[in-house]
């Protein structure tokens, strides 16, 4: 592919994603947002920054149509990346709000229940393990690099092969997911100073090859 690849970023309403539109065209995307289905045209890959609350998440997704527009791409094994809410989603089911969410992986969103001595939400910068530090996802990073996370719920799956990075904050829990083209990480990477932008970089090299 001569051109940079072209990224939709998922933009129901939830927030200001100037900065995660940023590190993306840093990197080298084509980025435009989607407010709608429509507006989702042909890209080479989708992103979905999600934030707020997983309630409002997924009621922003059903009323847009969004929710079958995710559901669709990654079943169809299009590149997909997630970020903190784009990545819970994905899931069966979360307690934040009693939710039902896109049931696209196995596994729920539960939150922590840590001693007091531990601050909720988690924020700040901690360590990811990669399960595969060879892989081409993680060019260029080490293994147990520094990433920010901001979050007061993690993912719980029995689904090990789908459990890309994890990450010790009071107990072991799953901070990036992956399966064929789909990538997700409960951490931010556009606020994860270099190391984040490898992140994106690799994946953008990646859709640039399929």
């Amino acid at each position: 592919m001569s051109s940079a690849p072209k990224l939709a970023i998922i933009d129901p309403g939830m927030g200001n994603l100037r900065s995660v539109c940023r590190a993306w065209e840093h990197v080298g995307a084509d980025v435009h947002l989607a407010a709608s289905p429509k507006e989702v045209g042909d890209p080479d890959a989708l992103v979905f920054p999600g934030q707020g609350g997983m309630p409002h998440c997924m009621n922003a997704l059903r009323q847009t149509g969004f929710d079958a527009v995710i559901r669709e791409w990654i079943s169809a094994d299009k590149p997909y990346f997630g970020i903190c809410l784009g990545m819970q989603a994905l899931f069966e089911y979360s307690e934040e709000g009693d939710s039902r969410a896109l049931g696209i992986f196995s596994g729920k969103v539960k939150k922590f229940k840590l001693g007091p001595e531990y601050k909720i939400p988690h924020m700040g910068w901690n360590a990811v393990q990669f399960s595969d530090p060879a892989h081409s996802a993680v060019a260029g990073v080490e293994n147990g690099a520094q990433f920010y996370f901001v979050h007061s719920y993690r993912v719980e799956t029995d689904d090990a092969n789908l459990v890309w990075g994890e990450t010790e904050y009071g107990e072991r829990f799953v901070s990036a997911i992956r399966r064929g083209n789909c990538y997700a990480t409960q951490f931010h990477p556009e606020k994860s100073q270099a190391k984040g932008l490898q992140i994106y970089r690799n994946f953008v090299e990646s859709v640039s090859i399929c």
